[in-house]
């Protein structure tokens, strides 16, 4: 197993996003193939919760890259990001997609929902822990960019990456 260290994470969201495919997540004794990402950046991303700077919500995305970023929508479903870019400058890769290998969870909250990462989750390091963590997986792969889904502002960057093979 070799994680992926600090550095990976520590770069611009859109480039973590990308590189993100093809990775391997654990989380528990689930193991399986990031497939989709969605990245938000800060201030210039009207779509990012960081876009009008820090709130309780928001913090951790100004925070040390590879840490988890897990917070809830419509009340009911949990979305799953890592924190990326320098701290203070927000930053974090929403994970879409994984496939496990007895199923493929397309959508944030099925994948929390399935794999059980709620609240509770929130500020985890990825790069210290155990049990949580992303490792190399996958080196060739394709993939397309399309525009994210779910929102209503900067829907024009094609900041959403799904592998296609």
């Amino acid at each position: 197993m070799s994680k992926l260290p600090y550095e990976f994470y520590n770069r611009h969201v859109v480039t973590v996003a990308k590189e993100l495919l093809g990775q391997k997540f654990v989380f528990g004794k689930h193991h399986g193939i990031i497939t989709e990402t969605e990245a938000y950046r800060g201030f210039d991303d009207a779509a990012s919760h960081a876009y009008k700077g820090k709130t309780k919500r928001s913090e951790i995305m100004f925070g040390p890259a590879g840490h988890l970023y897990v917070y809830m929508i419509y009340g009911m479903y949990f979305c799953l990001n890592i924190v990326c870019e320098d701290v203070e400058t927000a930053g974090a890769v929403l994970i879409r997609g994984i496939k496990l290998p007895d199923i493929s969870l397309d959508g944030p909250g099925k994948l929390c929902r399935h794999l059980g990462i709620t609240k509770a989750h929130n500020g985890i390091d990825i790069i210290d822990n155990k049990t949580i963590y992303i490792s190399k997986g996958l080196t060739d792969y394709k993939y397309k960019a399309t525009a994210r889904i779910g929102i209503k502002s900067a829907t024009d960057k094609m900041w959403r990456f799904i592998m296609t093979n």
